[in-house]
């Protein structure tokens, strides 16, 4: 079927790779989180492959990884107590630490998102951002980058029990804007955002310039795939 934005009551905007570019932020924070812990930089390749799934994961998989590095193994097996499990609770504390002094610092807005946030506004749509980035991080990011005006409503990774691709922040989120699954567009840039989509209800729209887990985006089942967020109302209109 064809969409058109006149029969959405509102849009869920996801917020890195989607609105705005945090590699850098991610970077930044985690190199001088693992140099607290006397562990090697992580690559920014390592970052885009596992951003999207919330700080806990991303920080755990960082872990793993670095902790497997060839020049590291040998440390571990040393000391039995530098596995990820013994290293976790204190990378998170420091990663919170560094990320609160540097959010926004390392990060952009991508090219056409205020117009297009614009665009969406002003045919009528309610906006809320949805992301898995914790809420204490989420929130002053948007006031820094100048878009928190666009949003009556912005939930985090902490937000609900549950986080994307799982239904329920959607789910969740929808409730509180007051209208149903296929009333509200889910705009995304991962297969996070899709299969939360698709198992809520909720037509989605992909941007090509994010994340997804270092994959093509093209792939992921969506309603339509834009290059710019000021392309979804074309984009929807020749959806099949």
């Amino acid at each position: 079927m064809n969409f058109s934005l006149t029969q959405f009551q509102a849009a869920i905007v996801d917020l890195d790779g989607t609105m705005i570019d945090t590699l850098g932020d991610f970077e930044v924070a985690l190199n001088r989180c693992l140099a607290d812990l006397d562990l090697p930089p992580v690559t920014r390749v390592l970052v885009e492959r596992t951003v999207g799934k919330g700080s806990e994961h991303l920080i755990r998989s960082v872990l793993a990884h670095q902790l497997a590095l060839p020049e590291v193994k040998e440390q571990v097996r040393l000391c039995a107590s530098r596995g990820v499990d013994d290293l976790y609770d204190a990378a998170w504390l420091r990663y919170q630490h560094h990320y609160f002094l540097i959010n926004g610092e390392f990060a952009d807005v991508y090219p056409g998102v205020i117009d297009g946030l614009q665009q969406l506004r002003d045919a009528g749509l309610q906006l809320a951002c949805l992301t898995n980035k914790p809420l204490s991080f989420a929130k002053p990011l948007l006031q820094t980058k100048g878009l928190d005006h666009f949003f009556t409503h912005v939930y985090g990774g902490d937000s609900f029990e549950r986080k994307k691709p799982d239904p329920l922040p959607l789910l969740k989120t929808c409730e509180a804007l007051g209208v149903k699954p296929a009333q509200a567009l889910m705009v995304g840039d991962s297969s996070n955002d899709a299969q939360a989509a698709r198992a809520a209800g909720c037509p989605v729209v992909l941007v090509r310039y994010g994340y997804n887990h270092g994959e093509p985006v093209d792939g992921v089942d969506a309603d339509a795939h834009v290059d710019s967020l000021v392309d979804i109302p074309r984009a929807l209109s020749k959806a099949a």
